[in-house]
């Protein structure tokens, strides 16, 4: 799972330094003339995004089995906001010195944006994003929400196939009444993916199932085709360039899951268990908040300040510079700050609710009748 997110930060990254179909990021230079081939695989880098869902499906199943609604809701604020907030500071940071440097940003900022995007939640306040990708943040936000609804009632493996279900089904539902207020919850363009990755962790904790089978194959229906409207999101293109194809978007997608699946439930008999992946998970989430509002700068200013270098090492250097702002992220920030806000929140919890105790140690499950008899 962890080379996997590797895979969807680099896809990402590589369609916002190189796939970009406009010249908004780099002025008037244009990307296709000075990388024409690594452009025309880099614009379908976006369903980095698509493969991340997928992935979270899985890991969240995997990681709330066992715990209770406030336990689950404790590691995710330990896990995601440590580095948000750092990566936002670090964006206020670098327009301030901007601004006393008279030097162009494509940020604008007052303390209002600053609150608000401290919340992960800008966008629903009417506010500009201070940190681009923050969006998928939200997005991620209501499926926690989900989940911890299902928290509630306790996990089985007949709940959580029923909800899967039940999903794709209010899925349907949103797609054909255009509901704002109904697409807030179910997230219709994303239910697939979601579902997708909690179904094959399904399989890796019950083993596999006709009906598991059936649910994968719906959700991968579903999501090829709400795909759609995502790439129309992405069709504006410069005069001269062919908008992104749904075959190959599809086809991309359809290698994400196989991936996913491959990873989460069959593989190879001897699994590698290379520690270099773990350290690169670790770094894939604070790579993924800075590399368009960090990286993209650093590389304009590299572009402008030494012209020689050229574009691609001097996107080059900017990648290896934000590799090691992550780094530095993750160890000082992520597990420092992460830790001591995991066991402040779990302290408090514990004090105003003596009866609460550490969930059980989780155990992997293989015959799902066992999992039927439990409340």
């Amino acid at each position: 799972m962890d080379g996997l997110r590797l895979v969807a930060a680099v896809m990402v990254a590589a369609y916002h330094f190189l796939g970009t179909p406009t010249p908004h990021f780099w002025g008037r230079t244009e990307l296709r003339d000075f990388a024409p081939f690594l452009h025309e695989i880099s614009r379908y880098g976006w369903l980095g995004v698509e493969f991340f869902f997928a992935i979270s499906g899985f890991v969240i199943c995997m990681s709330c089995w066992g715990r209770t609604p406030a336990q689950f809701a404790v590691s995710r604020i330990a896990r995601l906001f440590p580095a948000y907030w750092c990566a936002v500071l670090l964006v206020v940071a670098l327009v301030l010195v901007s601004r006393v440097g008279h030097w162009p940003a494509a940020t604008r900022i007052d303390p209002r944006t600053v609150l608000g995007n401290l919340t992960m939640a800008p966008g629903p306040l009417g506010l500009e994003l201070v940190d681009g990708v923050a969006w998928t943040l939200w997005v991620e936000a209501r499926f926690y929400l989900l989940m911890a609804v299902l928290l509630v009632f306790g996990l089985s493996y007949r709940r959580v196939t029923a909800f899967c279900g039940a999903w794709l089904l209010a899925g349907v539902i949103a797609l054909e009444l255009h509901s704002p207020l109904l697409d807030e919850f179910v997230l219709p363009r994303y239910t697939g993916l979601f579902v997708a990755g909690i179904v094959l962790h399904l399989m890796h904790r019950f083993g596999q199932s006709l009906l598991l089978w059936l649910l994968l194959g719906f959700a991968w229906a579903y999501e090829l085709t709400v795909l759609e409207l995502r790439v129309a999101d992405h069709a504006t293109v410069p005069v001269g360039e062919s908008p992104p194809s749904w075959a190959v978007c599809a086809a991309v997608l359809t290698l994400c899951l196989v991936l996913l699946a491959l990873a989460g439930v069959g593989g190879p008999p001897a699994r590698p268990r290379w520690r270099w992946l773990v350290t690169a998970g670790g770094l894939t989430y604070p790579f993924y908040l800075v590399h368009q509002s960090i990286g993209i700068p650093l590389a304009k200013g590299l572009i402008r300040a030494v012209p020689r270098l050229g574009s691609l090492p001097s996107m080059a250097v900017s990648v290896v510079c934000v590799l090691g702002l992550s780094l530095l992220i993750h160890a000082t920030v992520e597990r420092r700050l992460g830790r001591l806000l995991r066991r402040r929140l779990t302290l408090d919890m514990r004090l105003r609710h003596p009866a609460a105790r550490p969930a059980p140690a989780r155990t992997r499950e293989t015959h799902p009748e066992k999992d039927l008899a439990c409340p």
